[in-house]
């Protein structure tokens, strides 16, 4: 077949096109750039940070040029595609709006929905691709009777990957292939140096379209009249302090606030209306319900009422509630109170390692 691999120069999208290769495949590599979207870098590549691979240290210029390096050295067609604008349209967009709205944004996920398996599935298509590749670590799970194509845990646990992979449909499920999903990292990076791999030694970086910036200043460039000083108050409403803008905090924060108090203090909340952060104490961070909008479910909609595992954000283990659904809402009861509930990041729903989908965080309910 024809496979269109998205290509950082990374290890896990190199081991990706390498097996597909030694399966016999037409493998062709794709990598995404944006231009100088992000205050100069020339380059995202797709598979690029917590959903796949890149060099933490490299500039991200130079991510292209390591996605070319590889497919020479694999002896493959190399494509790069720049897509700048409909990554500021969506995913930019999207995350400025959410910080504005005193939400934390999960930008992985909004990108691996629309641009890497949206717009670049469509660029593998256009290549005359039968499927489209990653270096993901997930895996995809089909029915040999015609049915859906279910998305699983990677065997990994530690480098699992599906959360950030939830939203996507059963449509974009069914034309991508996840080859690294079936290993373990070790194993990935055993591949890639036996086969003497560019990529051997690479690893995955975070918020990949930062280019290592901070957030705070990448606000001020993009959404400048967003980032307000206002006040820190605790929760009868006396006023500690004041903060440099709401979207330099998230729930659960601890460092960083710059008041005084004779125990450790953490944001448990955030009121955009009045541009005020609520402080609290580490208890008043547990709640046990859950309320969850904007739902997804990539391999068909569940009963009205479930039980399941839920992780409420990537690096959490999946914990044991019940679920109701009515309508695009969804209320999640978990078993033990979870700790700093975050509206704006996705929960997730897992039947065992099988990815029932999930929704964005509405609120907390204590």
């Amino acid at each position: 077949m024809r496979i269109v691999v998205t290509m950082s120069g990374g290890v896990d999208s190199s081991v990706a096109a390498l097996i597909l290769l030694r399966e016999g495949h037409d493998v062709v590599g794709l990598t995404m750039t944006l231009g100088d979207l992000v205050g100069g870098s020339d380059g995202f590549a797709p598979g690029a940070g917590p959903d796949g691979d890149a060099e933490p240290d490299r500039p991200a210029d130079g991510w292209a040029d390591s996605a070319a390096r590889t497919a020479e050295f694999l002896g493959v067609e190399h494509h790069v595609v720049d897509l700048s604008s409909a990554f500021e349209e969506s995913v930019l967009s999207y995350l400025l709006t959410e910080y504005a709205s005193g939400r934390t944004p999960n930008p992985c996920v909004v990108c691996n929905r629309l641009i890497k398996f949206g717009h670049l599935l469509d660029e593998a298509r256009k290549l005359g691709a039968e499927f489209l590749a990653t270096g993901h670590h997930a895996r995809i799970i089909r029915d040999d009777g015609g049915g859906a194509p279910r998305l699983a845990m990677g065997r990994d646990p530690s480098k699992d990957q599906s959360y950030f992979l939830h939203r996507l449909t059963g449509e974009q499920l069914g034309a991508t292939l996840m080859p690294v999903g079936e290993f373990m990292k070790d194993d990935v990076r055993a591949i890639a140096r036996d086969a003497g791999l560019p990529a051997a030694a690479r690893e995955s970086a975070d918020i990949c379209f930062l280019s290592g910036r901070p957030l705070s200043e990448f606000l001020l460039k993009h959404a400048p009249g967003g980032v307000r000083a206002g006040p820190i108050e605790d929760a009868e409403g006396r006023v500690l302090g004041e903060h440099r803008g709401i979207a330099s905090y998230t729930v659960g924060q601890r460092g960083g606030l710059g008041i005084s108090r004779p125990r450790p203090t953490y944001v448990i909340e955030i009121v955009p209306e009045r541009n005020a952060i609520i402080v609290g104490d580490d208890e008043d961070l547990y709640c046990d319900t859950l309320e969850a909008s904007e739902l997804n479910w990539p391999s068909g909609a569940p009963p009205a009422r479930f039980r399941a595992r839920a992780k409420i954000r990537y690096a959490s283990q999946p914990v044991a509630c019940d679920v109701a659904l009515d309508g695009d809402m969804m209320t999640v009861r978990f078993d033990e109170p979870e700790r700093a509930i975050t509206p704006g990041q996705f929960i997730v729903l897992y039947d065992e390692d099988i990815v029932l989908g999930g929704g964005v965080i509405d609120r907390a309910i204590r």
